[in-house]
């Protein structure tokens, strides 16, 4: 997915969507593990799209941070 898609999204809706992403992160580690894998470049996709929920988050938190101040 591209940064632009999580700007969309809900507080709830990344949440949800991190939890989703590192459950799939999980289960593409096992089946590497297993041998199972087809494409290792999942695991790298993956993972970036784990970091970039967590800046937009994060980015969110900052800029509420902001606004109270």
């Amino acid at each position: 997915m591209k940064s632009s898609e999580f700007h969309n999204m809900t507080d709830v809706e990344l949440a949800g969507k991190l939890k989703e992403l590192k459950s799939e992160l999980f289960n593409l580690r096992f089946r590497h593990a297993s041998g199972q894998l087809e494409n290792p470049l999942s695991i790298r996709n993956c993972k970036r799209n784990i970091a970039r929920v967590n800046t937009e988050i994060r980015s969110r938190e900052i800029k509420a941070g902001k606004a109270q101040n």
